[in-house]
């Protein structure tokens, strides 16, 4: 049987989680409903979810705190659009920043959301099978380096933590989840910041610096990040998965 992709829509507003959920069912996807944190965990719990709709504004834990404990715990995979009634592009940046794939103000037009659902689902299926972390493999190395996915920070070559704020983190991992493959600014861009890039579309190369600080890699000569001329970048050092325990 052909997989339907499975969406959890957590809301508090009951009118706008149903008129959606009952829209995907329509357009040929499973959806299932939350209205808060503790309804959510609950379904996270009971069946496999392909991608969550998170609303930025909840009583108790809102969006924000709920999408930075789903980057923290075992669901952390799980794609989040999260919606917000605020046109504030602080939100905006703030969500991304910590971990949301993709942003949509309400009021929205449903087919805009289906939209943006099916590109977030395409773009988190574009990382090669071999490279996906699975929860026994939490730490992915490279050269001297190692990247924690569930603390979402680098491990120096002493072992000492490195922190990296939400943009450089999805940036290297998304370099590492497709070692020695030219990718273009436009292809980054999509990657790590979703369906408002163009707002951000002079960050990248900001962005790449930044990360190479980080991994104190000589911008004249890189071991890590190459720049391609004309193209963009490549991450040049072979990449291998870890152990949880390692």
């Amino acid at each position: 049987m052909d997989h339907v992709d499975h969406i959890l829509v957590v809301d508090d507003d009951r009118e706008i989680r149903q008129m959606v959920a009952d829209y995907l069912r329509k357009n040929g996807l499973r959806a299932s409903v939350a209205a808060d944190g503790r309804e959510m965990r609950a379904a996270l719990d009971g069946d496999a979810v392909d991608l969550i709709v998170l609303d930025l504004m909840m009583p108790g834990e809102d969006g924000l705190v709920l999408c930075r404990n789903l980057r923290a715990g075992k669901h952390r995979a799980i794609p989040v659009l999260m919606l917000t009634a605020r046109d504030d592009p602080t939100d905006r940046i703030v969500g991304l920043e910590m971990g949301a794939d993709d942003y949509l103000v309400k009021p929205f037009a449903a087919r805009e959301l289906l939209a943006r659902i099916n590109a977030v689902l395409r773009r988190t299926r574009m990382l090669p099978p071999n490279l996906q972390i699975s929860e026994a493999a939490r730490l992915i190395g490279f050269g001297r380096w190692r990247l924690d996915t569930t603390a979402r920070h680098l491990l120096d070559p002493d072992g000492t933590a490195v922190a990296l704020s939400g943009a450089e983190f999805r940036l290297l991992r998304v370099f590492l989840d497709h070692p020695q493959r030219v990718l273009s600014r436009d292809q980054l861009l999509s990657l790590t910041q979703g369906r408002d890039a163009e707002h951000f579309d002079r960050s990248i190369d900001l962005l790449v610096s930044r990360v190479r600080q980080r991994l104190q890699d000589d911008a004249r000569e890189p071991s890590y990040i190459k720049t391609v001329r004309s193209e963009g970048y490549v991450f040049a050092m072979p990449v291998e998965l870890i152990g949880g325990d390692a």
